[in-house]
């Protein structure tokens, strides 16, 4: 008698479309390649982007079927023959390429680091692409430092309320856009300026070194008028960014789109951070796996604080 070869859970879609059209399902449990591990998923973050690619706004993933998810902190369960940095048992946590609402799931061992032993999975699952996102657009991009004047659009939202924490730990003066009633909680993370989400906010923010857009829409072209002369737009949103590159070249800004990737080394230093609580996150809720779909109504609903992550089942 044969065994049965092992299974796991994930969450898949069949068209593009509301929360309702995320479901359930079992497949083979995968096997790591040479340069591969194969992680036991404890947690799976919610992100916007999640949201955009299972709606087909933002069809990150092509045409379903798939499985969304990118942000994860797991267990190591296997290791493929090529990798030498991690061995079964470690904890980690990292961004993959889609596949992240699952139990179990295989990526490159390179988009892994080892999760900080003060961090627990829920934590740590809201991180990746926050951190990566944040990262990449201030120190890799910006390369701001002491005194730079930077303006963060959804501050208090999953990678707002990390690029704050990570803009401070530079040395920035820190301007975050955000609701009224976040503003406490942005300067508890160190924002120098909470400012009011409005259509006109540029009429009481000026003179500013670098602005980083979240949220698309009209916040680029009004960002340029709080710039200084030469200043830098950050744009990281997969939809509508509001305007073009030439339409900031044309204005006298700089002007940067930010597209995060793994990398296990910028979250090695991330972690540091997160160990020595430079950088807190923030878990405005976490859900069992199988509210997935409710998961994506709050996120849908808006006024979401710092992130959404998902439990996955013992």
């Amino acid at each position: 008698m044969t065994t049965a070869a092992p299974r796991t859970q994930v969450i898949t879609q069949h068209r593009f479309g509301g929360p309702d059209v995320l479901e359930p399902a079992h497949r083979p449990r995968p096997v790591p390649a040479g340069d591969e591990i194969l992680l036991r998923v404890r947690a799976a973050g919610v992100t916007p982007q999640d949201r955009q690619a299972r709606s087909g706004t933002a069809p990150l993933y092509g045409d379903p079927p798939f499985t969304l998810g990118s942000d994860v902190s797991g267990v190591v369960e296997e290791v493929g023959a090529e990798v030498t940095g991690l061995r079964p048992g470690d904890e980690v946590f990292g961004r993959v390429d889609g596949g992240g609402y699952a139990v179990h799931l295989t990526a490159p061992a390179r988009h892994f680091a080892v999760k900080p032993a003060s961090l627990d999975h829920v934590r740590a699952a809201a991180v990746p692409t926050a951190a990566l996102t944040a990262w990449q657009a201030l120190i890799d991009i910006a390369r701001i430092g002491p005194g730079t004047r930077v303006l963060i659009h959804a501050a208090a939202g999953g990678v707002g309320h990390v690029a704050v924490q990570l803009a401070k730990a530079e040395g920035a003066y820190v301007i975050g856009t955000a609701r009224a009633d976040d503003h406490t909680f942005l300067r508890d993370l160190g924002a120098d300026e909470p400012v009011e989400d409005t259509a006109d906010f540029d009429t009481v923010v000026q003179d500013v070194d670098v602005a980083l857009d979240l949220l698309g829409g009209t916040h680029g072209p009004h960002s340029l008028s709080a710039l200084r002369p030469k200043g830098l737009l950050l744009c990281a949103v997969p939809g509508d960014l509001g305007l073009s590159p030439e339409d900031v070249e044309g204005r006298g800004m700089r002007f940067a789109v930010v597209q995060p990737e793994p990398s296990a080394e910028r979250l090695t230093k991330i972690a540091a951070l997160l160990a020595s609580d430079r950088i807190r996150v923030h878990v405005s809720a976490a859900l069992p796996f199988a509210e997935v779909s409710k998961a994506h109504e709050l996120g849908e609903a808006g006024g979401v604080r710092g992130a959404l992550v998902l439990v996955m089942p013992d």
